[in-house]
């Protein structure tokens, strides 16, 4: 799957009452905790690639805990994050953790934020307030694999021409992670 993703710094007020006049629906709130991994055969960083462990624990409505591990590919241009992703549900953060530590992964970093989401159309957008970084706004939609160049391009425009109804400017968008910014923010 890739997953077209545009990302700008943003107070989330003006975003909400945009939303709500959009007629968007919220889906829920939910807390993550993000644990990436480095790998002992390659630097992600390099690559531009990324491996983490998410948790996450949906707030509203209430449904429990969740985790996943993801894997990100590479950004495929240079206008926003849109990137390969291979995602599955796993019973024990724990557990994967002692796999991939025994396999010679090292944890990287751990991002935290909690997150509210809402629909519109074929896109979610979601507000973000990351623990050290800020408050965010996202706004992605998932292609299939085989997803063509042109359906990925206009995937990536449509999302602008939101971020644009939200009183948001796509010039201000962040390709960054959040690891990368919180990565930027300790040295």
């Amino acid at each position: 799957m890739y997953e077209v993703e545009v990302k700008v710094k943003a107070s989330h007020d003006r975003v909400q009452a945009r939303l709500a006049a959009a007629d968007a629906t919220h889906t829920a709130t939910v807390e993550q905790t993000d644990t990436y991994y480095d790998a002992p055969h390659r630097e992600f960083e390099a690559t531009d690639e990324a491996l983490r462990i998410r948790t996450e624990r949906t707030l509203e409505p209430e449904t429990g805990t969740e985790t996943r591990l993801t894997y990100k590919g590479p950004r495929i241009d240079d206008a926003s994050k849109t990137r390969a992703e291979i995602e599955t549900g796993v019973a024990s953060h724990e557990q994967l953790a002692g796999i991939l530590e025994n396999l010679g992964f090292t944890p990287a970093a751990t991002v935290e934020k909690t997150r509210d989401r809402y629909v519109i159309n074929a896109y979610t957008v979601t507000l973000d307030a990351v623990d050290g970084l800020g408050t965010f706004v996202e706004v992605e939609t998932e292609l299939e694999p085989d997803a063509t160049t042109e359906a990925i391009e206009t995937a990536r425009e449509e999302a602008f021409s939101l971020l644009r109804d939200l009183g948001l400017d796509p010039d201000e968008g962040i390709r960054t992670s959040y690891l990368g910014l919180l990565l930027d923010n300790q040295q």
